[in-house]
């Protein structure tokens, strides 16, 4: 019997085991639409999730519903724009809320959901893009509908960004991993709401940061009242950063905005608090910090918060003669006076100011004070503020834990005033700003982490109403050294309005190693192991500055340059050469052009002049002429040449790409000599053209012009003189050193052979003088390192044959026929009175053709040998 009941009772169980993973795949769709119906009741908003799954197991009794990758996207006048994003959302509900009438509401017990994003945003006319649900009218014509009955008990989301930005107001504010979970019973009207936070915030107002990735912390419990939609705090423990605060008071909705009634202030008054607000990622913990004085914060917040008003408050931040010294730390900071307030007293938000009474320390013997007042803080920001003292660099570090790799040194020295309006540095108007004094840093020395050292021996600042001047800077690092003066114009609106720097400089340098001022470290690697793709470099936009510079040698890569001039224009993310000039390769080069990193691809455009430069070491030492004319070692002597050229450069190494390049080079040789034991081809050259010497080949004032782009080279025909002989040269080559080039010759006679100069000797000076020069034709292709060469020189040693036997021919039948013609007027009979004696009969037309054969005879002696039409090499 026991049995019988056990297997029983076992089939039962694997029923419902069965029916607990089936049910999910069986109810799959209701649960979609279900969804669906209930989202699509009460929003007006584009709502898609890519699945929506069911488990009995996860929170067995109760079920548990499941929708990935869950999206809002609003509507007019929002088109477009993403309200919620959540990568996962639970829904825990009892398994009968599954079998309900479609129009019977689904009970929530609670929520879970992780990698969310919650982009709150109000445009210019003072809308929210959060206001989705369906306006009454539409749902009273579509009837009632209530889909949803909340009956939370505990909800949690995980790692979520929380967006708001207000375009009227500039207000943009982001919480970023944010983590918070919460416990109490939403189904009665009034419950306490367990909670924890902890979230990273960032507030711009404009386009200044007042809060960086502040660290907060909260775990309260809230007294919810949702009858009077009230929220107060009853028990709370708050950081910020490391600051303890605890809170009092409420929140309450109203119909026309938020009403609070909240008091704050530290739990304590130990310095500890002040130390507590520096994030500790520079900072370290408060652990065995030894403190005297005090540090409080208490202040509160009144008021109605609405579309015009914000609560009245008052913030009051203070220490009076406090220190504090880090353990294991040399040096303690004494003398702390600060003294601040943030009031508002009319409930209008521009009518809050900051007062800055005093902010006083001391380290050592060097004493530092600043204090400032800023009002009408939304409109036109008011700003009046003075820094007077001394700070010696070395100490920071041996008195407060600064996280550097190398430890500071110097000494920074500042006594200046300042009076300004935000809308006067917005617009340069320098004749209401009030600044006067100097800031100076001497002995200054850093060393980052790939030990590259600064060193400025000095540097001072002078500040004028209309601008700042940098009255001198001298500065070392590596093998470099800089000499700096100049002006900057628009400091206070690049400092507080992100407007462009604009400033005007002269440097001067003995050495500059252009390596000193660039990137060395190893990139960064990814979570998997590998290398990041090195970031591109950006000439920043925010300059807008000219540069006059000489420097007496630069290195760069592996040149050295000497008495280096120009002027340097930084603007719109590029930079602009003027005038550039300097001496290398035994010549002078001149550069103008630009290089610009505003797009994806930085480019670069420029107009090169060598002047007498060194052929040998030029087409040596710089890659770009190498693949141009790849002459170096084979043409000795001096170049004049105008280049201009442009393409894309390197992102990372801001080195021309030469695949990109696009230009034309006019180039003249002077006191140039052949080396063809260097050149493959010329060697070749020689062995198949046997009328030249390449090594004599005179190439002084030479010309040549060439056009380059997609990697060919493509030089316009130019003549050569050797010796007599004419030499026409043009062609193609590519970058990758292949070439399609051919040589027209105009040749004279004597040089093509043996057999030419046998034939020409029997010619006299006058018909050797009629003979035309003979064009040659040669064609070079393959590649430099591999020549393929033909020519037609065995066609033009036959034509010439030719035309020799022919010439010959022809003068000595005129020979024979004047002598002929001699003869017979010599044995002429007397009485005949015939000018000219002509064979009229065919008996003396026999007898003049036998003596013509016997003067030819007579010249001849002997049978004629065939000419040898032997190609001559």
């Amino acid at each position: 019997m026991v049995k019988k009941i056990l297997k029983i009772i076992g089939i039962l169980v694997l029923l419902l085991v069965v029916t607990l993973f089936a049910a999910p795949f069986l109810f799959k769709d209701q649960i979609k639409a279900k969804i669906s119906e209930a989202i699509n009741a009460n929003v007006d908003a584009k709502v898609t999730f890519a699945e929506a799954d069911l488990s009995l197991f996860k929170n067995f009794p109760n079920a548990n519903v499941t929708l990935e990758k869950f999206v809002i996207i609003n509507k007019a006048p929002f088109e477009g724009d993403t309200l919620v994003s959540l990568g996962e959302l639970d829904l825990k509900m009892s398994i009968k809320e599954l079998f309900k009438d479609k129009k019977e509401a689904i009970a929530i017990d609670g929520i879970y959901s992780k990698d969310g994003l919650i982009n709150i945003i109000f445009n210019k006319n003072g809308i929210g893009n959060f206001d989705i649900a369906l306006k009454d009218q539409k749902t009273k014509e579509e009837g009632p509908s209530s889909p949803l009955l909340l009956k939370i008990k505990d909800y949690k989301i995980e790692n979520f960004q929380f967006r708001y930005f207000d375009e009227s107001s500039k207000i943009k504010m982001v919480i970023d991993s944010l983590n918070h979970e919460g416990t109490g019973d939403f189904a009665a009207q009034k419950l306490d709401l367990d909670t924890k936070t902890t979230a990273k915030v960032s507030l711009n107002l404009d386009k200044v940061n007042y809060m960086n990735k502040v660290a907060l912390t909260l775990d309260a419990v809230l007294g919810i009242d949702l009858a009077q939609s009230k929220y107060t705090f009853k028990e709370n423990k708050a950081l910020i950063n490391q600051l303890p605060l605890e809170f009092d008071g409420f929140i309450q909705i109203m119909p026309k905005g938020q009403q609070y009634d909240l008091k704050f202030k530290t739990p304590t008054s130990s310095f500890k608090n002040f130390l507590g607000i520096i994030p500790e990622a520079y900072a370290a913990s408060l652990d065995n910090v030894k403190t005297t004085g005090d540090f409080t914060i208490v202040g509160f917040a009144k008021g109605l918060y609405s579309e015009t008003t914000v609560p009245k408050f008052n913030i009051a931040i203070a220490s009076n003669n406090a220190s504090f010294q880090y353990p294991n730390l040399p040096k303690s900071v004494d003398k702390i006076i600060i003294d601040t307030k943030i009031i508002n007293e009319t409930g209008i938000l521009n009518d809050t100011y900051v007062n800055l009474d005093r902010l006083s320390f001391q380290i050592d013997q060097d004493v530092f004070n600043a204090k400032a007042n800023i009002r009408n803080v939304t409109q036109n920001a008011l700003v009046d503020a003075a820094l007077k003292g001394t700070i010696n660099l070395a100490n920071l570090s041996k008195a407060y834990p600064i996280k550097l790799d190398k430890p500071l040194s110097g000494i920074l020295k500042a006594d200046v005033t300042t009076k300004f309006d935000m809308q006067s540095v917005e617009k340069s108007d320098y004749e209401k700003i009030k600044n006067a004094g100097n800031m100076s840093l001497s002995g200054f020395k850093y060393a980052d982490e790939n030990g590259k050292t600064m060193n400025i021996s000095t540097a001072v600042v002078q500040f004028n109403p209309s601008q700042v001047n940098l009255k001198q800077l001298n500065a070392t690092t590596g093998k470099s050294d800089i000499s700096v003066s100049g002006i900057l114009e628009n400091f206070y609106g690049f400092i507080f309005r992100n407007q462009e720097l604009k400033g005007n400089f002269n440097m001067t340098s003995k050495q500059l190693a252009v390596d000193d001022f660039m990137t060395t470290g190893e990139p960064a690697k990814t979570e998997a192991g590998t290398a990041k793709k090195a970031d591109a470099m950006k000439i920043p936009a925010f300059l807008n500055c000219t540069l006059t510079a000489k420097a007496t040698t630069v290195l760069y890569d592996n040149l050295t340059l000497r008495d280096v001039s120009g002027k340097l224009t930084v603007r719109d993310q590029k930079v602009s050469l003027q005038n550039v000039k300097t001496s290398i390769f035994g010549g002078t080069i001149g550069v103008n052009g630009a290089v610009s990193t505003k797009g994806k691809t930085p480019v670069f455009n420029m107009d090169l002049k060598l002047n007498q430069v060194d052929i040998a070491q030029s087409f040596t030492q710089l890659d770009m002429l190498k693949k141009i004319a790849p002459i170096a070692g084979i043409i000795n002597g001096k170049l004049n040449s105008s280049i201009k050229l442009n393409g894309n450069l390197d992102a990372t190494e801001f080195t021309p790409d030469l695949k990109t390049l696009t230009g034309d080079l006019l180039g003249q040789l002077m006191s140039s000599t052949v080396n063809a034991n260097n050149s493959t081809l010329l060697k070749a050259i020689g062995s198949n053209i046997k009328f030249i010497d390449v090594n004599k080949i005179n190439l002084n004032d030479i010309k040549a012009a060439i056009t380059f782009k997609d990697g060919k080279v493509n030089v316009k025909p130019f003549d050569i003189k050797y010796k007599d002989i004419k030499a026409t040269v043009g062609g193609t080559h590519g970058f990758d050193q292949s070439m399609n080039y051919t040589l027209k010759f105009d040749v004279p006679a004597k040089y093509l052979g043996s057999e030419a100069n046998a034939l020409l000797a029997k010619l006299t000076p006058a018909d050797a003088a009629k003979l035309e020069n003979l064009p040659i034709n040669a064609s070079l292709v393959g590649s430099f390192t591999n020549p393929r060469i033909t020519t037609d020189v065995k066609t033009a040693v036959t034509k010439l044959t030719t035309q020799l036997v022919n010439q010959q021919k022809d003068r000595l039948v005129k020979k024979g026929t004047s002598a002929i013609t001699d003869y017979i007027n010599k044995n002429k009979k007397p009485g005949d009175t015939t000018k000219t004696a002509k064979p009229s009969t065919p008996a003396a037309k026999e007898e003049v053709k036998a003596k013509a054969a016997d003067l030819l005879n007579g010249l001849f002696k002997k049978k004629k040998k065939a000419v040898d039409t032997t190609k001559v090499n």
